[in-house]
């Protein structure tokens, strides 16, 4: 059979067998195994290289069935689920016991969402327990937003791609955490601030920088492609590296100098200024450049509002590791 298709029941097999499956989400395509079965968890974190101590977040088709694993469903959490659910919002909550502490990294507590795609969502509704699902890559690396990368990063690691397309938001969930009454950003990802406290009022942000990891994406340096990754001025940043082939990731137009405009490696997120778009284009443009044969890729962030905040994150940690 092929390895990328729409099979449902196929996909659904293959997890009942303790075997790892790739499904689509409105973010990013997660990695999915069996949620409640600790030898399927390890295979997740073996095939993605990925670090013990970094939590996974759990999948689930309903509130309902989010309800059925954890300890309590605190007031504002449960406005947030009922306004975001489906969608690309995680809440980390006080799990219960039949949770096991591999995907939680020993943490008592744990993130959940409802995925918000026709595919996973029917997927999940097939299934009597949830799936852990991290983004489908390996660790650090820049997630995927199409079947064709997942393959291409994971190959034989993943039993089934299950084919949903390109992922419609393109970057991964907003998490939250109650911390006593109140709400905290964990992460920043495809819900707005602004729509989270037009909701529920004031949410803590950012967070101290020296926190635990409490949730996936908060380590200082991750989405980050294989080549060198410089944030700021791009005409600045362009004298710094004289000689080296040069990519550029621009917001809405490449800069006026000769060097970037004769430059043939370059990629706007947006031409329009949407941040939606900017978001959906972000990974794939920076896959993209790193499978050139670029040395250098130059960047620059974008308005610091909506979605250009997590954008932002996206691109300052992708940065922040000398390569």
């Amino acid at each position: 059979m092929d390895k990328i298709g729409k099979d449902i029941l196929f996909a659904r097999r293959l997890i009942l067998n303790n075997e790892l499956v790739a499904i689509p989400t409105e973010t990013v395509y997660g990695l999915a195994a069996n949620g409640l079965n600790p030898d399927a968890v390890l295979k997740i974190y073996e095939a993605k290289n990925r670090p013990s101590f970094n939590p996974l977040i759990l999948h689930v088709a309903s509130i309902e069935r989010a309800k059925t694993l954890v300890k309590d469903f605190p007031e504002k959490a449960l406005l947030l689920a009922e306004k975001f659910w489906p969608g690309p919002l995680t809440i980390v909550l006080k799990k219960k016991n039949i949770v096991p502490d591999i995907v939680t990294a020993g943490l008592d507590t744990m993130g959940i969402r409802v995925p918000n795609h026709p595919l996973t969502l029917e997927l999940l509704k097939s299934l009597d327990f949830p799936l852990a699902a991290p983004s489908a890559n390996p660790s650090g690396y820049v997630s995927p937003t199409s079947p064709h990368y997942v393959m291409q990063q994971l190959g034989d690691a993943v039993a089934y791609i299950l084919d949903g397309g390109i992922c419609e938001i393109g970057i991964e969930s907003t998490i939250v955490k109650m911390v006593d009454d109140e709400v905290a950003i964990l992460r920043l990802g495809g819900i707005e601030l602004e729509k989270i406290e037009a909701l529920i009022g004031k949410v803590r942000y950012p967070q101290n920088k020296d926190e635990r990891i409490e949730s996936p994406g908060m380590m200082a340096s991750h989405y980050a492609p294989q080549k060198k990754l410089v944030l700021g001025n791009m005409e600045e940043n362009l004298q710094k590296f004289p000689g080296k082939k040069i990519g550029v990731i621009a917001f809405k137009q490449i800069g006026t100098s000769t060097g970037l405009r004769q430059n043939t490696n370059k990629f706007i997120l947006s031409a329009s200024g949407d941040l939606h778009e900017a978001a959906r284009n972000l990974f794939s443009h920076l896959r993209k450049l790193d499978e050139s044969d670029v040395e250098i890729i130059l960047a620059e962030l974008v308005p610091d509002e909506g979605l250009g905040r997590a954008i932002n994150d996206r691109l300052r940690r992708a940065a922040s590791q000398d390569i």
